[in-house]
């Protein structure tokens, strides 16, 4: 690819029986917000009318800000594997093991009540000596905790990104290999081919039937849909 040329925004969406699809790449260049807000417009111009009801993904990468200008109603979910680092790498090694324990409560907190606490624990445990760490992680509360409000069975997809970068792992792998040998159009094809490819082991989602629920504008509460909520209580 070109050397302007520095990554490939990529979106991977479901259809409402679960079947992932590839819904668009482009080249474009690390961290900006232009070359995400490019490819969110063109997208919603090629008929992504409704707008997603969650991205998973990374603010710091512009995707945030892009996703805030053309599809503001769209919710946010920071991918916790990417936390999970750069809060780590505000820690000395011999602490990282500990203190990856201590946000795996987070994450894995069946109930967003449980997972506000486990990140007040994290707070009184850490911010005296270690502010920045804390910061880094509380800078994402809300984006952090988003899934909650999804149903139960989708959240293995929807707390990390790492669905896109598993089933994209060929396609970096032969990119970097090819580097600087191919022109931005030669790349752009290599990977939709490789991408297709790709394409026919990819899992369906967990939880494909609550997905229509999703479509219709049902509300999850901690993972459960309003209406079985209700007759849970009653």
């Amino acid at each position: 690819m070109e050397p302007q040329a520095e990554c490939m925004p990529v979106i991977l969406g479901a259809t409402p029986e679960g079947k992932k699809e590839l819904v668009g790449f482009q080249v474009g260049m690390r961290e900006s917000a232009q070359s995400w807000r490019e490819f969110l417009v063109d997208i919603k111009a090629r008929g992504l009318a409704v707008p997603p009801r969650i991205a998973v993904g990374e603010r710091a990468m512009g995707l945030g800000q892009a996703l805030d200008e053309v599809f503001p109603g769209t919710r946010h979910q920071r991918c916790r594997v990417h936390k999970t680092a750069n809060v780590l790498n505000k820690f000395p090694k011999s602490m990282q093991p500990a203190v990856k324990a201590d946000l795996r409560e987070i994450w894995q907190a069946e109930t967003r009540a449980a997972g506000q606490t486990a990140m007040d624990t994290f707070v009184e445990k850490y911010g005296a000596k270690y502010e920045k760490a804390v910061a880094c992680l509380m800078k994402d509360r809300e984006a952090l905790l988003a899934f909650h409000d999804f149903p139960a069975e989708h959240r293995d997809h929807l707390r990390t990104s790492n669905p896109i970068e598993s089933v994209f792992a060929t396609v970096r792998h032969r990119t970097v290999r090819t580097k600087g040998a191919l022109s931005q159009k030669a790349a752009k094809l290599m990977v939709f081919k490789l991408v297709q490819a790709a394409a026919k082991a990819w899992r369906r989602l967990k939880g494909a039937n609550q997905l229509p629920l999703l479509i219709e504008g049902v509300t999850f509460t901690d993972g459960v849909a309003a209406s079985a909520a209700k007759n849970r209580a009653a």
